[in-house]
């Protein structure tokens, strides 16, 4: 992945119903959703998931298919797993990361 599909990537997700809907598709899986079902998923008008599909196709995070009347949107598994890749690549400076657990609050 080069950086300027990682920004367009990143822009694309740096709203917060288009995070949600990316969110939902990739909990769907493969399989995908209808945008009837991701609309009554999420709360929002038919109008406003398109827009925010249109958007997220356009960064290459979700693919559109056709199956008989219904349109069926497909979270870009491989895209996604690039991107975390492209983000993680200088991690640590090549060395394994350890992440560090806070103590859990005592005094709570």
């Amino acid at each position: 992945m080069d950086e300027t599909a990682a920004v367009t990537a990143l822009a694309a997700l740096a709203q917060g119903m288009r995070l949600r809907v990316f969110r939902a598709l990739v909990g769907a899986g493969p399989q995908g959703l209808t945008p009837g079902v991701l609309a009554a998923t999420l709360g929002v008008s038919a109008s406003t998931l398109s827009f925010h599909l249109k958007e997220l196709t356009h960064a290459g995070l979700v693919t559109q298919e056709r199956q008989g009347r219904h349109l069926i949107y497909r979270p870009e598994l491989a895209l996604m797993n690039e991107l975390l890749a492209y983000l993680a690549a200088h991690c640590c400076a090549g060395q394994p990361c350890e992440v560090q657990v806070a103590p859990a609050c005592t005094d709570c």
